[in-house]
């Protein structure tokens, strides 16, 4: 299969690496030139979970025309780069081609919707993924849980477990859903709580949740978030959202979200598809959102200072 990955940070570039372990063409289009160079005349090399070894034969650029039509684009972009990202890719996909788009937060169908037919789009959750850049062509693989796969849609189809089985093939835990979109905002409720919180308050989950204040302020960005699922209509797992986003934070109490990551390197987050995209849901919905409102003014403006 011809499969070109938009996006080679850290989960992209594991994406590429593995997938072309498995006997797959990849394509990777990134704009970090120095990393496509190193790919190029090097191979991606990628430490970690499975080993320390050099993948050859990845066809690397930042040119997206150079790419042409692929059976299946994967866009691993942060979510401020999936619109770009889309408009390039609408203009190569062939009558077969498929996208699964694999992001934090919401709105990444909305904004690939506005231009292409969707009818073709696969929705992805990471759980429990981790992964960190060591230097351009050189990705270091942390952990792996469950890659959720779903119609965008909803739905079970043929379709969505042959690409389903895709990922499986190249050593990834997946599993097709039918019901995406329960996953997206289970996930969703947990970006929420740490992410906002933890970067305005420089803390890792653990910190987060040992200090009263900040987890406080945390609890109530969580249930914000579950109030517009019910309001969506959303079948989430937990009856309890509270109980849900602490044995989140109980897994992996070291960890420091990417939007923290971002801020330590100066780098704008996705704020706005997650904090950010409450507020804009609250609106929409009559709901008030004050806690994700508050937290995202503070983090935007800290940002427009980058």
């Amino acid at each position: 299969m011809k499969i070109a990955i938009f996006g080679v940070g850290a989960m992209g570039s594991i994406y590429a690496g593995l997938m072309a372990e498995a006997g797959h063409e990849i394509w990777a289009v990134d704009i970090w030139q120095a990393h496509v160079d190193a790919i190029n005349q090097n191979g991606l090399r990628v430490e970690g979970a499975r080993g320390d070894r050099v993948v050859p034969g990845i066809h690397a650029t930042s040119n997206a025309a150079d790419v042409g039509v692929c059976d299946l684009y994967v866009l691993a972009t942060k979510a401020a780069g999936v619109g770009p990202a889309a408009e390039m890719i609408a203009p190569l996909m062939g009558p077969k081609s498929m996208l699964i788009t694999i992001q934090n937060g919401l709105g990444a169908g909305e904004r690939i919707a506005r231009f292409m037919d969707t009818e073709r789009v696969l929705l992805g959750v990471a759980d429990g993924f981790g992964a960190s850049m060591k230097g351009p062509g050189q990705v270091h693989h942390n952990a792996m849980n469950l890659i959720r796969v779903g119609e965008m849609n909803g739905g079970m189809s043929e379709r969505l477990q042959e690409i389903t089985q895709v990922w499986q093939d190249a050593g990834f835990n997946a599993q097709a859903f039918a019901d995406i979109d329960q996953l997206i905002w289970g996930k969703y409720i947990c970006n929420v709580a740490f992410s906002g919180p933890c970067t305005v308050f420089d803390y890792s989950l653990g910190e987060l949740m040992a200090d009263p204040a900040a987890w406080s302020i945390a609890q109530g960005c969580a249930l914000e978030v579950y109030a517009l699922g019910q309001a969506k209509n959303i079948s989430f797992t937990f009856d309890d959202p509270l109980a849900y986003v602490e044995a989140f934070g109980r897994k992996m109490p070291d960890a420091r979200p990417s939007m923290l990551l971002d801020h330590h390197a100066r780098r704008r987050s996705e704020i706005d598809a997650i904090n950010g995209m409450a507020v804009e849901l609250g609106k929409q919905l009559g709901i008030a959102t004050p806690y994700n409102e508050v937290l995202t003014a503070v983090i935007r403006r800290r940002e427009a200072g980058f």
